[in-house]
């Protein structure tokens, strides 16, 4: 197979995207945001997300980085689950650039648990300790789960009520907001959101994120957090090339196709591989599912097609649908996995 299961980071661009690319690469425009692609994006986010201020960066641990970094205050710390991506997937890029510390909550599903993170409100105005004034959760999460709407508005009610704002790390935004049958703002703004790292990376576009600030004391802020932005390295010069991918990603509704079709294929992916027995070890919701499968064949199967090992003790594996993924390449998968059974 051509293709890989791994992550949907393995996946191309989007030929839409990739054509508004070479539509931005024609005369000159000004750097740094000034250019009218800039401009125009800016206006997009406003009309999917309400008013918000809007700030493009290169990459998602950046954009977690930097989201982080707005809301910081002196002796600041972050409460996440001990499986958030910025916990441990980011090579403690938070801890350096931000030199906040992570309070994390234990979780079986990926989700934070409210009851768990109380424990760290005791840490509340003491001077010993690291003041959580941050909570950070994934939508989706690493396990695959999506947070219902519910769910986010009580963590947001929790974090309120303790004075603490709220993070979205939303790589996986839109494959949740399609699962869950709900627009982007719902998802968000709708349920206290503070600010939202909104992935499109892995939603069929080249590169670039974007932070999207809904809560108004920190977008009174926006020109130091442009600053900000600088000081992390992360201001492009020739941003017009990150605006228009988004421009289109949400004019052609590119954004919502894309998470529809690899929620699709990871279901059609479940069926089949149910079919055949192999165990399924999440509620396949998203476009990501685990499963457990025969130890002998792991690794055959990933010269065949490349997924990645979840837990080697427990022999369970991940797999990722990108928006390319076929029924037809799923179906060629199944049929490596039954030829590798029965040998």
């Amino acid at each position: 197979m051509k293709k890989s299961f791994a992550s949907d980071n393995y996946s191309g661009v989007h030929p839409s995207i990739m054509r508004s690319l070479t539509e931005a690469n024609s005369g000159h425009q000004s750097p740094y945001g000034g250019d009218e692609y800039t401009t125009k994006a800016k206006k997009k986010f406003n009309e999917i997300f309400g008013p918000v201020e809007t700030l493009f960066i290169y990459n998602g641990t950046a954009s977690n980085v930097v989201a982080l970094d707005i809301m910081k205050e002196i002796g600041s710390s972050i409460i996440c689950p001990e499986t958030a991506h910025i916990f441990t997937d980011e090579t403690g890029s938070t801890a350096k650039l931000t030199g906040m510390q992570m309070l994390t909550v234990p979780s079986t599903d990926g989700k934070l648990d409210i009851e768990e993170a109380k424990k760290y409100l005791l840490f509340k105005d003491n001077f010993h300790k690291p003041n959580p004034t941050i909570v950070s959760i994934s939508q989706a999460t690493e396990n695959g789960t999506i947070y219902t709407l519910d769910e986010i508005q009580k963590i947001a009610a929790f974090a309120k009520e303790n004075k603490m704002y709220l993070h979205m790390d939303g790589a996986r935004i839109s494959n949740a907001a399609v699962a869950l049958g709900c627009s982007l703002e719902e998802i968000t703004r709708g349920c206290g959101v503070d600010i939202l790292s909104f992935g499109g990376t892995k939603n069929g576009i080249m590169f670039g994120e974007a932070l999207v600030i809904f809560n108004e004391n920190l977008k009174s802020r926006i020109k130091e957090f442009e600053y900000l932005r600088k000081q992390n390295l992360q201001l492009h010069s020739k941003m017009r090339y990150i605006a228009a991918q988004y421009i289109t990603l949400f004019e052609e509704n590119i954004w919502y196709e894309n998470a529809k079709t690899g929620n699709e294929m990871a279901k059609y992916l479940e069926g089949e591989l149910l079919k055949i027995n192999i165990p399924i070890t999440n509620e396949v919701k998203g476009n990501t599912l685990f499963a457990i499968l025969p130890k002998s064949i792991i690794e055959p199967l990933q010269e065949f097609c490349y997924f990645y090992v979840w837990n080697p003790n427990t022999s369970e594996v991940r797999f990722v649908m990108s928006f390319d993924i076929l029924k037809e390449d799923i179906d060629l998968f199944i049929e490596k996995i039954k030829e590798l059974t029965t040998k």
